[in-house]
């Protein structure tokens, strides 16, 4: 694999998974192949829209959120030298997520368990891209959306304090990605994302943040905790 966008340097092209999209939901039709070698050469990020190399930050803040709270303090340093595509600062962020990412997928490639920490974000942000149809928003967008999601819905489980929300939301606007998700019904988003691969018994599996750095997967939320934290992250 050559992956030419940040997002598939620093996530996509790393671990195996290939699928495509369809109606009901995103990324529920695929297999598990392993490329035998990924080359990421970093001088094709020069040709991306500023868009696109906003989309692949989402991914990026996402390993420092899930795993690496030493990367997220870096990332909260160093943004802006990654928006002005600094070649030291993109090797080095692009380096540090993909051993992120390969330290788990080592341990759990078919995500069995702890593999599942990765899609921090991406259960309410797929809800996002199947309901605004596939395009409108870039997947890094409705992750950025989605994780502020779960990051309310982590403070209403008492797990976040509001000053961890904040500092989230920061990096996210500062990155260029939007804080808020799309103008859907919160029932709309309920109904897509029952169609997660993280469903059991019917009870919705969220990626949620215990800590800065700490993620867990949880069914701990009720619905009604889950509709309040999508209500939060609505358009003004």
């Amino acid at each position: 694999q050559i992956p030419t966008t940040l997002l598939a340097q620093v996530d996509s092209s790393v671990g195996g998974k290939t699928a495509i999209n369809h109606t009901l939901g995103k990324n529920m039709i695929g297999a598990f192949y392993q490329p035998r070698l990924v080359l990421a050469d970093t001088e094709t990020l020069g040709t991306l829209p500023d868009r696109e190399l906003a989309a692949g930050l989402a991914e990026v803040i996402k390993y420092g959120l899930i795993r690496d709270p030493e990367f997220l303090a870096w990332l909260e340093q160093n943004l802006e030298y990654l928006l002005a595509r600094k070649p030291e600062a993109l090797a080095f962020a692009i380096t540090r997520s993909c051993s992120n990412k390969a330290e788990v997928v080592a341990r759990d490639e078919r995500e069995t368990g702890e593999r599942a920490l990765l899609n921090l974000g991406h259960t309410f942000g797929h809800a996002i891209e199947t309901g605004m149809g596939y395009g409108e928003w870039l997947h890094g967008e409705a992750v950025a959306a989605g994780t502020m999601m779960a990051a309310e819905l982590s403070a209403i489980l008492g797990w976040l304090k509001p000053s961890d929300v904040a500092r989230v939301e920061a990096l996210f606007a500062r990155a260029k990605l939007p804080v808020r998700g799309a103008a859907m019904p919160p029932e709309h988003y309920l109904e897509l994302m029952r169609h997660d691969k993280k469903v059991e018994g019917g009870r919705l599996r969220l990626v949620l943040l215990r800590g800065l750095g700490q993620a867990v997967v949880s069914d701990e939320a009720s619905e009604t905790q889950i509709t309040t934290a999508i209500r939060a992250r609505l358009p003004k």
